[in-house]
């Protein structure tokens, strides 16, 4: 197994350009603008191009049942390239109606050297170009063909927006800002998952570490240059049980920091992974919820997974200009849509709330356009959209929420999610509402949403719109006050607008959920803060299980 050490691993860390803080951003600029030259002369010349370089170096350390199974250092350089062809008011990027090929514009991605040789990456630079160059032209006639044979479209407005050229040049991460020893974090893991050899039932128990440090440039011929520097530090721990019916039921933890030492100590951590195993082996012989509708309560972290699901992907603005989206807010602005108690807003450059580190921040977008914050909703009126630099009507400008993973195009994402009350009860006045609504609506139990998996929804027109959120723990909540009881096997679904309807009241705690979201530019990392909620009326189905036995062979012995 290969060993690193202090100073030999950040060393080599940090050294991963010789270029200086602003020679790499003018190097890509001096191309930009060469290419850009040539490329005028052509009869359909583009009016827009964009080089976005994100430069990583990540540590991925992996253990399972106190064995290190993995534990390398990977470096990196992504290059993308926006181009576009036409102008402000229709361009290559327009959608083509009834057609997907417009899904897969601007996606083309090219790895190029992470040593500084300048005619190295000149070339790669070159070729990403002429291949969009050529892309561009051929979808640019197709949408034209298509707006020729089509219908008026229902949002006319322009496919890019004029936005103003920024500068922002942030020093690269300094090697004094760094107490990275990766043994010591391998023992660290070795230490987390050994915890789930105490307990036979649990099957898989694994600890890893995703240690990352990333430099991102962006440049255009509009004049924006953006060079800015981002750490993060992200802890997993995961079991998993399988039940006698064949039911896998996962728990996991995740903890986030900008700097290692920043995330909890490892006194905490084992507490929480205990806690986490004695769950699992409790949730293997819990009964299996029936399905079931009425009153629930979700915990901060059920709530804010609930929203970014439900919610967020439906104010993203590129969504809304395509006429394959539901469009379920487009024409709701200046309408109630949630309690009037009830605000949302999303602000990436807010770094923590209340000392927890936010996996959602940024300063810049990933196409140079600095990160905004947005209040969407006002007191339960609909106020805003995320906007990326696809404008649609009345809103014609972005508001910094233009995202994308390393190599992939923009569109509008979400950040920092905050969901606000002017009216908190306290946890124990908001489980006494509950248990008030079961014995209003006549029911014996309600269930309390706890911790979930994740979730995902349908905004497309071509099916209904629904969402389906995966509760990993969940417990029947009794209105004559008995002690609550773990249940499995429980999912949360239902229909957006219907759901927001339902919410009545929130707490005065709070969770914060941090997580990667998946979607057509790719993962972008996210956060998402919320009281815990009261709902007057929830649907839940039966969850998906394996079909297979429960183990043949006995588990070996683990002897302590």
């Amino acid at each position: 197994m290969i060993k690193y050490f202090l100073f030999p691993a950040v060393f080599f860390l940090i050294s991963i350009t010789t270029f200086s803080q602003e020679q790499f951003t003018k190097f890509l600029s001096d191309e930009l603008d060469r290419n850009m030259a040539v490329l005028k002369k052509q009869e359909e010349p583009p009016y827009y191009i964009s080089l976005r370089v994100n430069e990583k170096t990540t540590f991925d350390i992996n253990a399972l049942y106190g064995n290190i199974t993995k534990s390398e250092e990977k470096k990196e350089r992504v290059l993308h390239t926006s181009l576009r062809v036409g102008s402000h008011e229709l361009d290559n990027f327009h959608e083509i109606r009834e057609s997907r090929s417009h899904w897969f514009a601007g996606r083309r991605m090219n790895i190029i050297g992470i040593e500084d040789d300048e005619k190295s990456i000149k070339q790669r630079i070159w070729k990403s170009i002429d291949e969009s160059y050529r892309d561009a032209l051929n979808t640019y006639n197709q949408v034209k063909a298509n707006i020729a044979v089509k219908v008026e479209g229902e949002d006319e407005s322009d496919d890019f927006s004029i936005e103003k050229p920024e500068k922002y040049f942030e020093p690269p991460v300094k090697i004094e800002k760094l107490d990275f020893d990766v043994e010591t974090w391998e023992n660290r893991l070795r230490e987390y998952s050994a915890v789930f050899l105490k307990y036979p039932d649990i099957y898989d128990g694994k600890a890893g570490l995703d240690f990352k440090i990333e430099r991102r440039v962006f440049v255009s011929t509009e004049g924006t240059q953006i060079e800015e520097s981002g750490i993060s530090a992200r802890l997993f721990i995961d079991g998993k049980v399988k039940a006698d019916d064949g039911m896998e039921l996962p728990l996991f933890l995740s903890y986030f920091a900008f700097l290692p030492e920043d995330l909890p100590d490892s006194n905490e951590i084992l507490k929480d992974v205990e806690k986490m195993a004695e769950s699992l082996v409790a949730l293997r012989t819990a009964p299996v919820a029936e399905p079931y509708e009425g009153p629930a309560m979700l915990s901060g972290v059920a709530a804010g997974v609930f929203f970014h699901e439900i919610f967020g992907h439906r104010i993203e603005g590129h969504r809304l200009k395509r006429s394959t989206d539901g469009q379920t807010f487009k024409n709701r602005i200046g309408d109630i849509v949630l309690p009037e108690h009830l605000s949302v807003i999303f602000d990436p450059q807010e770094t923590n709330y209340k000392g927890e580190d936010l996996y959602g921040h940024y300063k810049y977008d990933c196409q140079g356009v600095k990160g905004q914050k947005v209040t969407v909703v006002k007191n339960g009126i609909l106020k805003d959209f995320l906007m990326s630099r696809t404008p649609i009507e009345d809103f014609p400008n972005s508001n910094g929420h233009g995202r994308a993973y390393a190599g992939r195009e923009p569109v509008s994402r979400q950040s920092n999610m905050f969901i606000k009350t002017t009216e908190p009860l306290s946890i124990e006045e908001l489980r006494e509402e509950f248990r008030k609504e079961l014995k209003s609506q006549n029911k014996e139990f309600g269930f309390s949403f706890e911790t979930v998996r994740g979730g995902f929804t349908m905004t497309g027109r071509f099916i209904p719109n629904a969402f389906n959120v995966s509760p990993l723990l969940v417990y029947k909540v009794f209105a004559d006050g008995r002690e609550d009881e773990m249940v499995r096997g429980v999912d949360l679904i239902g229909t957006p607008l219907a759901m927001f309807s339902q919410i009545i009241k929130a707490a005065d705690d709070y969770g914060i959920f941090q997580g990667n979201c998946g979607a057509e530019s790719g993962w972008v990392q996210v956060s998402s803060v919320s009281p815990s909620l009261l709902v007057r009326q929830i649907e839940t189905q039966k969850n998906i299980k394996s079909q297979d036995r429960p183990f043949i062979l006995e588990a070996p012995d683990r002897d302590f």
